[in-house]
Order: C-alpha cells, then sequence, then structure tokens
C-alpha cells in the first residue's frame, strides 16, 4: 500500500477518523495498530524486520541513557545495521568480491541473492541509527515502548521518508494530539499539490524517460539529454511529492513532519543544492557521519575526504549498485572543485567589474548548477556504471538536432501534445517554488481566503489530479522511485 494507491485512499480516512474519534488514552495504541497494518499490506513476512530494528533502538537507548558508553553505541548501530545489509547489500558485496577474485583466477559460482527489500528499511534503520547517536551525544531516551515504536513505524514516512529526529517527532508521538480543522485542511492541501506532483508531472516526464532509458536503447545524443532533464522533473515530482504526500498524511493526524525539499533548483551552487534537496538525509549525513569523520577540523585534505566519502557513502545509501556510488562521488567532487576555484571566480568577477548579486549573475549560476546535477543525474537513472559512460559519450559527441524537426522526439512515449502539456505543469511548478524560495507560504494565502475560494481550490486540485493524471494500463500504483531504496 503506498500513497497513490485506491487502498491508501481507503486507510487514510479510517485511520484518521479512528485517531479522532478514540480517547486520549487509546490514540497512540490505535496508530500504532494503523502503522503496523499499513506495513503488513505491503509485506507480512517483512514485519519482523520492523519489530527487530525498534527493539534495537529502544533497548540501545535505554542503554545509552545518562550512560554513553561507546561499546554499547557500537554494538546497537551494528545490529540495527544488521538487516538493511544483509536485504540490501549482501548480494553486492557477494558479487564485488567473487569479481575481483575472478580477476586474479579463481572463480567461484556466486550464490543467489533474490530478496525483496522490506519497504522502509533504508528510512527507518537511519532514524534508529540516529536516535543511538543522539541519546549517545546526551539527549534523553524514550522510556515508553509504545512511542519509540510509533517513532520507528510511523506509517506516513515509511514509503520514502522524511528521516526524523527523536527530538522533533517523539514529543507529538507522545503528545498524541486531537487534530484541528486547520491541521485536517492543510493536510488536504497538501496531499492534493503532492499528487499533482507525483501523478499529473512525474508520472507524464516518465513516459519519455522510460523509453529512451530502456536496457538496450538505441537512442542517442540529444534523445539522451531531454531524456535528462524530463528525469529531473521527475525525480522532484516523484520524490517530492511522496514527501508532501507523507506531510500531508501526518499534518492530517496533527503531527508535523520535515518539509525535506526547498526549492533545490534555485540552488546557485551543489554545496547550496544539497541543502535543500532531500534535507533530511543530508542533515543526517552531515550529523552522523560527516561531522564524526572530521568534518572541517583538520585541514582542507581531511575535509574534502570527508566529503567524498561521505556523498559515496549517501550514493550506496540509494542503491547497491557501482553508478549509485558514483553518482555520490560526483556530487561530492563538485564541492570540492567548487569550492577550490572559489577565489579564481572572485577575481574574475572583480576584473570584469561584475556585480555577484545581479540577477543575471544568479541566474547562470542557477543553470550551471542545475547542468552539473543533470550530469549526475546519468549515472542515477542508468542501469549499470558502463552504460552511464557510454550515455554521457553520446551526449557529447552526437548531434542528432534533427529530432527536434522530423518528429521522432514526439515518438518515445509522449507525443508533442503532452510535452506542452507537462511544459505547463513545470511552469505551475515553477512558481510554486519562487514563492517557496521567496518564502511564501501558498497555503497560509490560500487560508486567509474566504471559505468557499477554500473549498473551490481543494476541488480543482482534485479535479485537476484526475483529470490531468497519467492512468490507464500502464499505471503502476507502487512505482514511487525512492520507495526501491
Amino acid at each position: 500500500m503506498v500513497f497513490n494507491s485506491a487502498q491508501f485512499l481507503l486507510f487514510l480516512p479510517l485511520a484518521a477518523l479512528g485517531y479522532f474519534a478514540v480517547p486520549q488514552k487509546a490514540r497512540r495504541v490505535w496508530l500504532l495498530l494503523a502503522c503496523y497494518f499499513f506495513y503488513f499490506c505491503w509485506n507480512p513476512a517483512h514485519l519482523p524486520v520492523l519489530a527487530f530494528v525498534t527493539a534495537v533502538g529502544y533497548l540501545g537507548g535505554r542503554l545509552l541513557d545518562g550512560k554513553p558508553r561507546k561499546g554499547a553505541l557500537a554494538a546497537g548501530i551494528v545490529l540495527a545495521l544488521a538487516p538493511l545489509i544483509g536485504f540490501k547489500y549482501l548480494g553486492f558485496l557477494t558479487k564485488s568480491v567473487l569479481s575481483v577474485l575472478a580477476h586474479v583466477g579463481v572463480q567461484i559460482a556466486p550464490p543467489a541473492f533474490d530478496f525483496l527489500l522490506p519497504m522502509g528499511i533504508s528510512f527507518y534503520t537511519l532514524q534508529a541509527v540516529g536516535y543511538l547517536v543522539d541519546t549517545y551525544r546526551g539527549e534523553r531516551a524514550e522510556h515508553d515502548l509504545l512511542d519509540f515504536a510509533l517513532f520507528i513505524s510511523f506509517f506516513p514516512q515509511m514509503v520514502s521518508g522524511p528521516i526524523s529526529r527523536g527530538k522533533s517527532l517523539l514529543p507529538q508521538l507522545s503528545a498524541a494530539k486531537r487534530p484541528t480543522f486547520d491541521d485536517l485542511r492543510d493536510g488536504v492541501l497538501l496531499l492534493i499539490w503532492g499528487y499533482f506532483l507525483k501523478i499529473v508531472v512525474a508520472d507524464r516526464a516518465a513516459l519519455f524517460v522510460a523509453a529512451v532509458y530502456a536496457p538496450e536503447s538505441e537512442y542517442e545524443g540529444w534523445f539522451y539529454i531531454i531524456a535528462t532533464l524530463l528525469f529531473a522533473l521527475q525525480l522532484y515530482g516523484d520524490f517530492g511529492g511522496c514527501s508532501v504526500m507523507a506531510m500531508g498524511t501526518a499534518k492530517i493526524l496533527g503531527i508535523d513532519l520535515i518539509d525535506n525539499f526547498n526549492a533545490p533548483y534555485f540552488s546557485q551552487s551543489i554545496a547550496e543544492f544539497w541543502r535543500r534537496w532531500h534535507i533530511s538525509l543530508s542533515t543526517w549525513f552531515r550529523d552522523y557521519l560527516y561531522i564524526p569523520l572530521g568534518g572541517n577540523r583538520r585541514g582542507a585534505l581531511r575535509k574534502d575526504f570527508n566529503v567524498l566519502v561521505t556523498f559515496a557513502v549517501s550514493g550506496l545509501w540509494h542503491g547497491a549498485q557501482w553508478n549509485y556510488m558514483a553518482w555520490g562521488f560526483l556530487n561530492g567532487l563538485y564541492q570540492i572543485i567548487g569550492a577550490a576555484l572559489l577565489p579564481l571566480r572572485k577575481a574574475v568577477i572583480r576584473a570584469l567589474h561584475i556585480d555577484p548579486q545581479s540577477r543575471l549573475h544568479k541566474l547562470l549560476r542557477v543553470v550551471v548548477t542545475f547542468a552539473l546535477f543533470n550530469s549526475t543525474l546519468v549515472f542515477f537513472r542508468a542501469y549499470r556504471l558502463m552504460d552511464a559512460v557510454r550515455i554521457l559519450i553520446s551526449m557529447a559527441t552526437v548531434h542528432n538536432f534533427e529530432i527536434f524537426t522530423d518528429g521522432s522526439l514526439f515518438a518515445c512515449g509522449m507525443d508533442a501534445f503532452n510535452f506542452a502539456l507537462l511544459g505547463v505543469y513545470a511552469l505551475v511548478m515553477l512558481a510554486v517554488d519562487v514563492c517557496k524560495y521567496k518564502q511564501i507560504k501558498v497555503r497560509s494565502v490560500i487560508e486567509k481566503q474566504h471559505w468557499l475560494c477554500q473549498v473551490a481550490v481543494v476541488v480543482l486540485g482534485v479535479l485537476a489530479v484526475l483529470l490531468l493524471g497519467v492512468y490507464g494500463p500502464g499505471f503502476e500504483a507502487s512505482n514511487f522511485i525512492y520507495s526501491q531504496f
């Protein structure tokens, strides 16, 4: 069961109605049952994994509460990570080792690993590990097992995060306050916007991207350039939409989750981009990997090394394949190069008498940053590392501009009309992100209007999703990009 499924649209009202109706003392029990039912609907066999990580986090936190022992922390982290490593990385590690052995003449038949990855395991595992580290650093451990079980299994963030911190989420879960009308209205508005991003924007862009990036694809040059640009749109709509749906679902229950995206495509550097994109993951790796490695406290070379390690591990978190690690490594490398070239850029700006605060200069930086991020997305979207290299070479060497005039561009899963529609929807996304960048809260603007205007916005939003969304035989309700991670 995922956000864009019919089952969820039935489940959420029942879960929210029960949460609102039951007595305050029973509210947390009801919510925990709803969380485990949500997980049960995905795969009942994976419930013990969720329970195991919950037990490790809870017991580890109790052991570390007021007694910061490195041995207990290390044991808790290893145990919490064990299911994730087993399900997600065992096959990758085995294959990599056997590949190295094969190069030195040792041939061993690889064992078959065909595990279905438990839903949300990459997210709730990091949440448990972060909680253990925070407790080791002095934050109070949660003594109520019910609250902690809710913290790990909270269903709105189970599909694709965000990764919450104990100090922000646990008090809200413990309070179990009854949702207000404002919570319901905000949650519905967030859900509608999330569905628009996912079903109307992302799923439409995916039609072209999937056709061009398909295995054994024979497309070249500008086909891949256009597909990669659309994949940037798809990824933002898909993952951003899922994160907004998580916020909306939680808000209906009276709970606030972190906003995972803050107009990332307006970033003027890759470093800024990662302060605006997947914020809960970026800050997690900053606080629990980059800073413990030494951060920027041990000189420039060590800082650069820490950045590369952090982003390479972040890439590996996204998927147990070398192309994901290359994607993360390249994002880290761009940041290092950007920092190294900063003095030169400043000198050129002074020499040419360029105003660094001018709109044109800022726009140029935004365009360059977006282009750099797009170049990394080739590794993210390609099926294998060598496929990504082949695609990048094709982008640089094949100049098939005729696709813009001979109609072949509109024969790759999306016709000219849908291209035009996607352009309009992208402008809507752009307008909302402009507001966000300027710290204008669109929901607050809507909430200040007459109640009839608010109803009209909701009705029009629902109709837009229903009438403009991508459905049909090829539609897969479970097809969220980050749910596979």
